[in-house]
């Protein structure tokens, strides 16, 4: 999960994953909604073998919509950008397609059914936030506009669908702070006072997904330089959730903003956690390692930050290829030793 935790990839993903998942009413069949809100509280607690296990049925069971397939290509791209590896690419291709497929021929039998509309903007923002994960970024861009009007659609038969509201506001906060530069001008406006109250609001409704709501509001915060905000709605989540590290890693880094030594006590509980998955990679141990590190150094605690640095050079990967995906990582994990093996003399 540290690629998002950066929050310049955090800019382009919440746009159009986060921004594009919530969902603010209720199914109004009371099957359909237990099983959704089954399935989405195991991918918030990383039970992700559960989770499908239940999307499964679902799509079995309702198999006229296409709510299972894409919440089995949600969970199978939760998994990987949580675990760090690679996506099962003929899998999700084929899910999202057949969900866009089955979106557009219920949409042709009642182009006004909310419903209908509001699979079609969610399977577009799954297939936005796939391509973008795949590193397909013009192609993720399009589908993220196709989403949002479908998502516009929505609001226009019901102005309180508040999944719209989440979509059009995130859009419009980090629309604007990618042209922070340009904002001066009279013909560029700033709409992250807007977006961020669009936010607010919705995540005060009820909905299946209202965890990534507020997960794409505490990055928000973070980048608007409202940290302790960050800070507090992670908490919130975290009584919640406690065992999640959807939440935790939002909470880290709002911590290096105001408190780094609680920043490092999080990072370590992030990594205390991750050590418990079976077979992981050991991306994660490293990049949460070299965060901690950092932290070290920039609070004067320069022995610990060195040992880290230690840690990382003298790792021995499983991976050739996940020690060449961290190349620009352990780099820079050089570079820290010998700035602090120059403070120490």
């Amino acid at each position: 999960m540290p690629e998002i935790v950066h929050l310049a990839h955090y800019k382009f993903l919440l746009i159009y994953f986060t921004a594009s998942l919530i969902f603010g009413q209720n199914h109004p069949n009371e099957e359909i909604d237990s099983l959704l809100r089954a399935g989405i509280n195991n991918i918030i607690l990383h039970n992700y073998s559960d989770a499908e296990i239940i999307f499964k049925d679902l799509d079995q069971s309702y198999s006229n919509i296409p709510l299972g397939k894409i919440y089995l290509a949600a969970t199978e791209i939760a998994k990987s950008v949580d675990y760090e590896e690679d996506i099962n690419h003929i899998y999700v291709d084929s899910l999202l397609s057949l969900a866009e497929n089955q979106s557009d021929s219920l949409l042709s039998l009642d182009q006004d059914s909310i419903w209908y509309n509001y699979y079609k903007a969610l399977t577009l923002g799954y297939i936005a936030y796939y391509n973008s994960v795949s590193g397909n970024i013009i192609t993720a861009f399009a589908d993220g506009v196709l989403s949002l009007h479908a998502f516009q659609k929505c609001l226009d038969k019901q102005q309180n669908f508040y999944e719209a509201y989440i979509a059009i506001g995130t859009y419009n906060y980090w629309k604007s702070a990618q042209s922070k530069a340009l904002l001066w001008l009279p013909f560029i406006p700033d709409n992250r006072d807007e977006g961020i109250d669009l936010l607010e609001k919705a995540i005060n409704s009820e909905s299946y997904n209202k965890h990534l709501a507020v997960h794409s509001l505490i990055w928000i915060y973070i980048d608007y330089g409202k940290s302790k905000k960050a800070v507090e709605l992670s908490l919130k989540m975290l009584k919640e959730y406690p065992s999640s590290r959807f939440f935790r890693w939002g909470l880290a880094r709002a911590y290096q903003d105001i408190d780094k030594k609680k920043a490092i006590e999080t990072y370590y509980e992030i990594l205390n956690s991750i050590k418990f998955i079976p077979n992981r990679n050991q991306y994660n141990d490293i990049v949460l390692i070299h965060k901690i590190a950092m932290l070290y150094e920039e609070i004067g605690e320069n022995e610990k930050a060195l040992d880290l640095c230690n840690e990382i050079l003298d790792f021995e990967f499983k991976s050739v290829k996940i020690k060449q995906k961290l190349a620009g990582r352990i780099d820079r994990t050089e570079t820290l030793k010998q700035s602090i093996l120059e403070k120490m003399e």
